[in-house]
């Protein structure tokens, strides 16, 4: 019988939580220590900051004027230290992401092949099905620069947000301001350069199954996945819709769910609306890797599975069957039937 790769994609990650909790664990440890350095570093930098008796005169006075004065003499020769700082901070978490993502990615890459190839051994002759996996050294090295190339195509987008908000602000000098024209022309330029690094960020995501599967290298992985996207077309669009389509229906359930607590936020402590959206965050985190972890398994289950497994059922040929039709239900009296008749003698006289 043929299979859906999107409802293996599903059932596999239902049947094996521990490759979705794989995949939750290295992201919420890069997660983590990124909320944590970013908090420590606030903190530290703050204190860092002198604080004289004016500005804090200034700053009691709570008026926006003297508020603000205040607060750009307190900040006024301190933001080359904060960049410095933030830029040392993204460069270690760039390490740290690209390490985590190429250990993280080789072990639920590994155990869903592990997986899906045991179902094709109880569907097909076992002879027929190649158990050999390349080493954990070669796959690693693509992954990484794989990740590294990610890294490189988000940092390209904000670089474009940077220069479309340029192209932008010269539909409004200053001569003549016109802020609604400067926002028409950069809402397209910014869909553009989202869509242009979705599609790249996918695709490089992608390559790194077939880094894990057969041991190619980066180049030699992304002409694998383009290749897998150009004959496998259809599947491959299935799973990705339907997958993307459980996300958007979780991103409007969780913004609809944190919508609540926030609009009691005048009347509960402030403490328990931030645990409350603090914790629908977290759910919300954990559902979306959890569908990221089933699509990865539907790509897998494409991967995996042969083509007439995945293939629909056959449909007759138009002549191939001749049926014959059955005769029409008589619903009318037969007025010639004898015992009908009302003519004496029209019954045959008894014996």
């Amino acid at each position: 019988m043929p299979i859906s790769p999107t409802a293996e994609g599903f059932r596999t990650a239902f049947r094996h939580p521990s490759l979705a909790l794989g995949e939750i664990a290295w992201r919420w440890i890069v997660g983590a220590t990124a909320t944590a350095l970013f908090f420590f570093g606030l903190f530290e930098y703050l204190n860092t900051l002198p604080l004289t008796s004016g500005e804090m005169l200034f700053l009691r006075t709570r008026h926006p004027y003297f508020v603000a004065q205040a607060l750009v003499h307190i900040f006024r020769g301190s933001l080359s230290r904060a960049v410095m700082a933030a830029l040392l901070a993204g460069l270690m978490l760039s390490v740290l992401s690209v390490v985590a993502a190429s250990l993280g990615r080789i072990a639920t890459v590994r155990g869903l092949l592990e997986y899906f190839r045991e179902q094709v051994r109880s569907r097909v002759s076992p002879g027929e099905v190649s158990s050999d996996l390349p080493s954990e050294a070669s796959p690693f090295r693509t992954l990484a620069r794989l990740n590294f190339l990610r890294l490189a195509v988000a940092l390209a987008a904000l670089c474009g947000f940077v220069g479309a908000a340029i192209l932008a602000g010269f539909a409004s000098p200053d001569s003549d301001p016109n802020p609604g024209l400067a926002f028409l022309f950069f809402l397209p330029l910014a869909g553009l350069i989202c869509l242009v690094w979705w599609a790249l960020n996918w695709l490089l995501s992608l390559a790194g199954l077939f880094a894990v599967r057969d041991g190619e290298d980066a180049v030699g992985a992304i002409s694998a996945a383009v290749t897998f996207c150009r004959e496998r077309t259809g599947a491959v669009f299935a799973v990705s819709i339907w997958t993307g389509l459980a996300h958007l229906v979780a991103f409007v359930g969780a913004t609809t769910v944190v919508s609540m607590p926030l609009g009691f936020a005048g009347v509960l402590p402030w403490r328990l609306v931030v645990v409350g959206v603090v914790f629908v965050t977290l759910i919300y985190f954990a559902l979306a890797d959890w569908l990221y972890m089933a699509r990865l398994a539907g790509y897998v289950c494409i991967t995996e599975m042969p083509e007439e497994l995945l293939a629909p059922l056959p449909t007759p040929p138009p002549g191939g069957l001749k049926v014959t039709p059955a005769p029409p239900v008589q619903t009318t009296i037969d007025r010639d039937e004898p015992i009908l008749s009302d003519v004496p003698g029209a019954l045959p006289a008894s014996s």
